[in-house]
């Protein structure tokens, strides 16, 4: 297990290097600079005094010294360089909303697994019944609608007509300096975006589990299982349940991984302070340190999401050697 671990690191140490340029170029190429918004906002502004700064931030040296620059500060002090908004280093900006998104990401993915396992397993037990051809209905809705629809509808049903959840933010201000208090405000903020989340990360639970459930019924070492008098609830515990979960398994670092990479709409909805509403915040005010930072951020998550997937599925399965 450890070899094909390091072996993976080690083929990921390149492709870190070739994601890392290609952030760094498309960064270059997008329109207008991080000094472009002070003469929108500031049109009496000297332009010697915009050019001066471009020149101190290092903007008009080749694109190649400048991903020197970059890379070198990252790679040697963890250093992003500052956001050219809030005039503060990247690393403390993006350090509050990356703890949100984890928590945020994390009880999703409890929420997902607590609803997609148990209808995937009875939905597959019980196939052709009409709890089954409910989850397929289930399954057809949450595949169809779109991520920024359902947000939207919780956002004004839950939020703003029967005023179950708040509408923004990640915690309440009273309860600041309250331990208990501040949990529990984290926790109530954080549901209805994760259960927006959660509902349409489900669909491909559900299917891939109901399929596997429904071919391992007619699998030998079922029938001999069955043959031996072993009781049927104990063979979808024990057999069925643990074969097809390989499938789930070997997708569930990229949920993981996913879910900090992918939350952009929904926490922009909910204006749930993330690592997506400061992606797309970074984006209007065109604070490109901060934009190339999470762009790395994003596919760094991607490729652990592949490696985290192997090495779960090793131990799910320890038949299985990944090579």
């Amino acid at each position: 297990m450890w070899k094909t671990v390091v072996r993976r690191v080690l083929i990921m140490i390149p492709q870190l290097f070739v994601l890392s340029v290609l952030v760094f170029l498309i960064g270059k190429m997008m329109p207008g600079d991080p000094f472009t918004g002070i003469i929108n906002s500031m049109p009496d502004i000297d332009a010697a005094r915009i050019e001066e700064l471009r020149e101190k931030a290092g903007l008009n040296d080749p694109w190649s010294v400048q991903y020197k620059n970059w890379i070198t500060k990252i790679i040697l002090h963890g250093d992003f360089g500052v956001s050219y908004t809030y005039k503060i280093p990247v690393k403390d900006k993006i350090k509050l909303p990356a703890q949100n998104t984890l928590w945020l990401s994390l009880f999703t993915v409890m929420l997902t697994y607590a609803i997609a396992v148990p209808l995937g397993i009875r939905a597959g037990r019980y196939n052709g019944s009409k709890f089954d051809k409910a989850v397929l209905i289930y399954n057809f809705i949450t595949y169809a609608i779109p991520t920024f629809i359902l947000s939207l509808l919780s956002l004004l049903l839950f939020g703003y007509q029967l005023r179950i959840f708040p509408t923004s933010g990640f915690v309440g201000l009273d309860s600041i300096g309250n331990t208990g208090r501040y949990i529990a405000s984290r926790i109530y903020h954080m549901l209805l975006p994760a259960m927006t989340a959660a509902v349409l990360r489900t669909t491909g639970i559900v299917q891939y589990l109901r399929n596997e459930v429904i071919d391992a019924k007619s699998q030998d070492y079922v029938k001999t299982a069955r043959s031996k008098g072993v009781p049927i609830d104990k063979v979808y515990s024990h057999h069925i349940f643990r074969n097809s979960l390989l499938p789930i398994a070997a997708f569930f670092g990229f949920t993981i991984t996913g879910l900090l990479a992918g939350s952009i709409f929904v926490e922009t909805i909910f204006m749930y302070q993330g690592m997506g509403l400061l992606f797309i915040e970074s984006i209007m005010s065109r604070d490109y340190s901060v934009i190339n930072a999470l762009t790395l951020l994003y596919g760094t998550l991607a490729l652990f999401g592949s490696l985290l997937s192997d090495i779960i599925m090793i131990i799910v399965d320890p038949r299985i050697r990944i090579e």
